[in-house]
């Protein structure tokens, strides 16, 4: 895979550069920056080449949401940086045209057009018109089969975003873990989950599975879980991997009733659980055997929360956090409300690596690649 630090010429160069920037909003305002500080390391690396940058993102999923907040973000970190209102067209060019070596143009919203998540050949083709190289450093996306994703590297000449590519390193080590090795997935959905299962199962030493997920496995060993959420997973799935003896399962939960917020939760055995009671944390008992295992890990993988983080359910998940960041081993780790209660913490610097991708993550453990990530080897020359 091709590094931008190996394209063979910058200065005054158009780039288009696909980055993450689906950062929260509040307020109208940028909330947390985690990916677009990530990304930041090469966007300065082509400005300081003198490359005219025009960098391009999505954010949100419905098509009025803008970029303009993550703009304005960048804007603070770098001093000659522009917006333009519109994805793609005349007006959008005449902007990338006017650009001088070190300048950086930031597009609209690529979602405002429904040729992206389509991966329409037409639009990749009015993207790959800004440009005459392409940077991919979007791993939170390369997961999607989106025309700036898989469609921009059959039309330029495409390199890896030095994001993209700590990415890539970090996570093929995951997937050869020094051992004793420890995973942990949380939050829910186990028909997204179950093949990262599968392969962890075969890699890990210690797999526990926790959030909404564990709800599959508990309801599959005859525990009466009251109104907690369950996915109705197929249950042959689920038994063939409740009997692998590398799973770990929760020990007991907080439990509390929906309407009622963290505070109304106790901590109650698998068997204890009441009829209108529904599992929204990992009980205590459950994070002190977890911390015992990260002790003793050398390798430990952690993607998603261990309860319904959104909700206030947060003591589990950020319990965890605090018992991987003490911990001596090797830590890899990812997923939207996981890098929250790490960053609300303030102790991101204690763990190995933060992974930019949740979804991305956990198919890139997967299956060793992604979609965009094949692209670019597949990518025209240079």
């Amino acid at each position: 895979m091709r590094s931008v630090r190996d394209i063979p010429l910058l200065h005054n160069v158009p780039v288009l550069v696909r980055a993450p920037l689906n950062e929260p909003i509040e307020n109208g305002e940028v909330a947390s920056d985690f990916r677009l500080r990530r990304t930041m390391p090469t966007i300065e690396f082509l400005v300081q080449a003198g490359a005219r940058v025009i960098v391009c993102g999505h954010i949100g999923r419905a098509q009025t949401e803008t970029l303009e907040p993550v703009y304005r973000a960048l804007a603070e970190r770098l001093a000659r940086v522009s917006f333009s209102p519109e994805t793609i067209g005349e007006r959008a060019r005449a902007l990338a045209r006017a650009l001088h070596p070190g300048d950086v143009l930031v597009l609209e919203n690529l979602r405002r057009d429904k040729g992206e998540v389509a991966n329409d050949p037409a639009f990749a083709r009015e993207l790959a018109q800004f440009a005459d190289v392409f940077v991919q450093d979007a791993f939170d996306t390369c997961h999607r089969m989106h025309a700036s994703i898989v469609g921009v590297p059959k039309l330029l000449p495409s390199y890896a975003g030095l994001l993209l590519a700590e990415e890539v390193k970090e996570l093929s080590g995951a997937r050869a873990p020094a051992k004793p090795a420890l995973a942990i997935i949380g939050g829910a959905k186990f028909s997204t989950k179950e093949p990262v299962l599968k392969k962890l199962l075969s890699l890990y030493d210690s797999v526990f599975v926790g959030g909404a997920l564990a709800n599959d496995f508990l309801a599959a060993k005859g525990y009466a879980l009251g109104t907690s959420l369950i996915s109705g997973a197929d249950p042959d799935l689920v038994k063939a991997l409740l009997v692998n003896k590398h799973l770990v399962l929760p020990e007991d939960a907080l439990v509390a009733s929906l309407d009622t917020d963290a505070s109304s939760a106790r901590a109650a055995a698998l068997d204890e659980i009441k009829e209108k009671e529904a599992v929204l944390d990992a009980g205590p008992k459950t994070r002190s055997a977890l911390a015992a295992l990260a002790r003793d890990a050398k390798t430990i993988l952690w993607n998603g929360p261990l309860g319904h983080y959104e909700s206030g359910f947060t003591e589990g998940t950020k319990s965890l956090a605090q018992a991987i960041g003490e911990s001596s081993a090797r830590s890899i780790v990812g997923g939207g409300d996981t890098i929250t209660a790490i960053e609300e913490l303030g102790i991101a610097e204690h763990f190995s690596f933060i992974s930019t991708g949740g979804g991305a993550m956990l198919a890139f453990l997967t299956h060793g690649t992604l979609p965009g990530i094949e692209a670019l080897s597949e990518t025209v020359a240079s």
